[in-house]
């Protein structure tokens, strides 16, 4: 019984109370993505045509999103990398991100031009 009851005051006591699982507290997390971000931004500037998507990923590493199909008798990858944050609700949206985009494994363009064009 007593522990029931240091269970419920301790409930009680901790109601309101914000825990922050990672440690981290919201200018931290912003913090972090704005600096991915900004990374990102640098590595567009070393992307070249005919980069295989294994050198895409090696430079990025995971994408945000990724679209995989077929266009015309090729396959069609886009990968989507966060660049560029526009609000601040702890999702990444494709809006936030420059897609980059692949033909047969190789890298054919990046950029929002490039994604309306295929």
């Amino acid at each position: 019984m007593k522990k029931f009851l240091v269970a419920g005051v301790a409930a009680v006591l901790m109601s309101g109370c914000v825990v922050s699982v990672d440690g981290r507290d919201g200018d931290s997390w912003r913090a972090d993505h704005e600096k991915v971000e900004e990374q990102n931004r640098r590595k567009l500037t070393q992307l070249d045509p005919g980069m295989t998507v294994s050198q895409v990923r090696e430079l990025f590493g995971t994408p945000e999103f990724n679209e995989s199909y077929q266009q015309n008798g090729a396959q069609v990858q886009v990968l989507f990398y966060r660049t560029n944050h526009k609000k601040s609700d702890g999702k990444t949206t494709k809006d936030e991100c420059t897609p980059i985009i692949l033909r047969d494994g190789k890298l054919i363009g990046w950029g929002e031009t490039a994604y309306q064009q295929i």
